[in-house]
């Protein structure tokens, strides 16, 4: 049998241990998820760490003084783009909102104070508001994982879309990964599924290409850029014209919304060079020099930090589908069954899985923008219940910018 013959070669024949005990429906539920996992990511685990020889060198934002000078040019030229429908949307809204103390999908959280006011409700009112400037929806890709796509559709048709029109809305669910113990070994949640997880945010393009829905919508309207956003971020601005028309008339094949760090320090990725090539240097990559290196202004050379809201061109997005990004291991609490057959909820992580993100596309791309955004108006991340970019911080911020809560 060709599944078996595949499990063995991949050491991974307890997959089909119980088969002989379920039911030929469940039997071929497993086969299926078999066939159309990808198991190449389970090759990572023997790669161990690369030595890095990489160079690290500055690379030049654009500055929200210098923005202010052509504003009014660039946002002619994004509005323009708007109209002619050059360009999508595409909201990364897999998460649940686990650390706010939530089962349900994280833009469903209410953020109220004296009204409802939902995560997922404040990205589509700022759409909206481009909707109205350039008089056309804009194409709009969510993508959701296994385990919140029902419950995020019926919640937005629930709401009829906060006002969008859902003829310009497709949704998608993002590819999986299988999940292994930490000795490498795949593992079941159940006698008929295999554990999987979400393949992190830097597999959305092909996740799309792999929807037939979604893939069909980008091309009816002959689209060639995407604006890519995270869920938690309240206050950023979503197709922004003058965004898009930076990227446009630079002739960038990428570009990325940028804050200004409030401190050297600030665990935040950081745009960069790499060996020639725009990158993203992690905070915890930052050494003690770069993290306090200095022009001759007197300006932090690394200091221009990532809020996950990208504009990528289509021509590049196609050019680099079936390039492999960078696979990064995380080890986390995953709930299986064991040998016996018995269901186990591990009390201390157990397993690994894969994840692929957005910043190590940025890698492959010739060049890239990193445009500065003002902080206090456009980030507003909720990642916390309280503190630092939690609920009460997004609060206020949205307040502070004339929102009713």
């Amino acid at each position: 049998m060709l599944i078996r013959k595949k499990l063995e070669e991949l050491n991974q024949l307890h997959l089909v241990q119980f088969e002989k005990e379920i039911s030929d429906i469940e039997r071929n539920q497993l086969y299926n998820q078999i066939n159309s996992l990808d198991f190449s990511y389970l090759q990572s685990l023997n790669q161990g760490e690369k030595s890095s020889e990489s160079v690290i060198t500055p690379i030049k934002a654009m500055t929200i003084s210098e923005i202010q000078k052509q504003r009014q040019t660039f946002e002619t030229i994004g509005i323009e783009a708007l109209k002619n429908q050059e360009i999508g949307i595409l909201l990364l809204a897999g998460g649940m909102g686990t650390r706010l103390g939530s089962d349900k999908p994280k833009g469903m959280f209410n953020i109220d104070k004296t009204k409802n006011v939902y995560i997922f409700q404040r990205l589509f009112e700022n759409t909206l508001e481009v909707v109205k400037k350039c008089g056309k929806f804009i194409p709009f890709f969510i993508m959701t994982s296994e385990s919140n796509n029902a419950e995020t559709i019926e919640f937005l048709k629930e709401h009829n879309y906060f006002g969008y029109d859902e003829n310009y809305i497709s949704f998608f669910i993002q590819d999986m990964a299988p999940c292994v113990d930490l000795s490498g070994k795949v593992l079941l949640e159940e006698k008929n599924k295999v554990a999987t997880s979400p393949n992190g945010n830097g597999g959305w393009f092909n996740s799309l290409l792999n929807n037939k829905e979604a893939h069909q919508m980008l091309k009816k309207h002959n689209l060639k850029w995407i604006n890519v956003f995270a869920v938690d971020n309240v206050l950023q601005q979503i197709a922004d014209p003058v965004f898009i028309g930076a990227t446009l008339s630079g002739g960038y094949e990428v570009s990325s919304k940028v804050i200004r760090k409030v401190d050297p320090y600030e665990k935040v990725g950081v745009m960069c060079l790499k060996n020639g090539k725009p990158s993203v240097v992690e905070y915890i990559d930052l050494t003690e020099e770069m993290a306090t290196a200095v022009d001759d202004n007197g300006e932090r050379l690394y200091n221009f930090g990532v809020i996950l809201n990208y504009l990528f061109s289509i021509d590049l997005l196609y050019k680099i589908k079936d390039k492999k990004l960078p696979i990064h291991i995380v080890t986390k609490k995953v709930n299986h069954i064991n040998e016996k057959g018995e269901h186990v909820k591990p009390e201390t992580p157990n397993a690994h899985k894969f994840e692929m993100l957005c910043v190590d596309m940025v890698e492959l791309a010739s060049n890239c923008l990193p445009f500065e955004v003002a902080r206090e108006k456009e980030f507003a991340p909720i990642k916390n219940k309280s503190g630092v970019d939690s609920v009460e911080s997004a609060q206020e911020l949205l307040e502070e910018n004339g929102y009713t809560l």
